[in-house]
């Protein structure tokens, strides 16, 4: 029994450390925050040292707390692992999957795939942290971490379950009022739709030289990707997207995709599953077939973009994919600026 609390006031500091709030992690389990210190105090008592520096306005760890936070984490994922894998062996694909993953690319490609996931297996649940950090399953816990984008060398196992690009474009009717630009030079004359901030995914100022990004002007910028598309769909200006959020736009004729010449080469960038443990469980191989499957090879939003390029061959007066080309032009246009809140 002793030792249960302590794996369960263990897993309460972990949670403590890598959020620095008590309240925080009272909100997540249901508690109240003294509910929470007082197991962060009992913690300490029984290791006999201070594991956090506290004050009014701050919570610290310390060099003690830095070290148990490092192997805590790493020993609550084991654990973690090996009771999923002993249960797996009568249950199947069964228990919490956690999974972290990029907001928009979880409303508009995971979320749809888990009805018919939970029909196949109806003992599995999944958690689902919509956010657009960086999440270190090892240290968070998390049995997958869905990222889109290059990845940096690490540690992690990776598997692509589908590649993206970026795609330029507008809607029909600001084409029309506007102009069709076919080289940088042109958006100087436009208004653009860009992210707020620079972090994996891709922006304006990424695609464009110094000199052209420093010439263009933004009517919106938002570093959440379904409201910078919900924007460009209200045909306020030209908007540089990933194919997995406005395939299905262009497919249908409501964006049109335009190709401009002078732009920075765009590296190639796939969407990854990343998992710390070396052998996955069940319930893990049974997601990632699962969606790899709903996505599809070609993915979905590729092959939804294949009638309009079937439209800009009948009609090349009207061009579309794959890349970016010149035009008139509006007002530089108010900036507005929004922002998501980070988890």
């Amino acid at each position: 029994m002793e030792f249960v609390r302590f794996a369960e006031n263990l897993a309460t500091f972990v949670d403590v450390a890598r959020t620095g709030s008590f309240s925080a992690v009272a909100r997540q389990r249901g508690q109240v925050a003294s509910s929470v210190a007082r197991q962060i105090d009992a913690l300490e008592r029984e290791m006999g040292v201070a594991l956090f520096t506290r004050s009014t306005r701050a919570l610290a760890r310390t060099d003690a707390g830095d070290l148990l936070y490092e192997r805590a984490a790493r020993i609550l994922q084991d654990l973690s692992e090996t009771r999923d894998a002993v249960a797996a062996l009568e249950q199947g694909v069964a228990g919490r999957l956690r999974v972290a993953c990029l907001p928009a690319f979880a409303r508009r490609h995971v979320v749809p795939q888990l009805g018919s996931l939970y029909a196949q297996y109806p003992g599995l649940s999944v958690e689902l942290e919509l956010t657009e950090r960086v999440v270190d399953p090892v240290v968070e816990r998390f049995d997958l971490v869905i990222r889109v984008g290059q990845q940096a060398d690490s540690n992690l196992i990776a598997r692509s379950i589908a590649t993206q690009r970026y795609v330029v474009c507008a809607t029909p009717d600001y084409l029309r009022m506007h102009g069709r630009p076919t080289h940088v030079d042109d958006l100087v004359r436009h208004r653009l739709i860009d992210r707020a901030h620079s972090t994996s995914m891709r922006g304006w100022r990424e695609l464009l030289t110094p000199a052209h990004a420093a010439r263009v002007a933004f009517a919106v910028e938002c570093d959440d990707c379904d409201a910078r598309r919900l924007s460009v769909l209200q045909g306020l200006g030209i908007a540089l997207m990933p194919d997995w959020s406005v395939g299905e736009d262009i497919g249908a004729g409501r964006l049109e995709e335009l190709l401009l010449e002078g732009t920075l080469p765009q590296p190639q960038s796939n969407i990854y599953l990343l998992r710390a443990a070396p052998r996955a469980t069940a319930k893990v191989k049974a997601f990632c077939a699962h969606l790899a499957h709903g996505i599809g090879s070609p993915p979905s939003w590729q092959l939804a973009m294949v009638p309009a390029r079937e439209r800009a061959r009948r009609n090349p007066a009207a061009p579309l994919p794959e890349g970016p080309r010149r035009a008139p032009a509006p007002n530089a246009g108010s900036r507005t600026t929004a922002r998501q809140a980070r988890a």
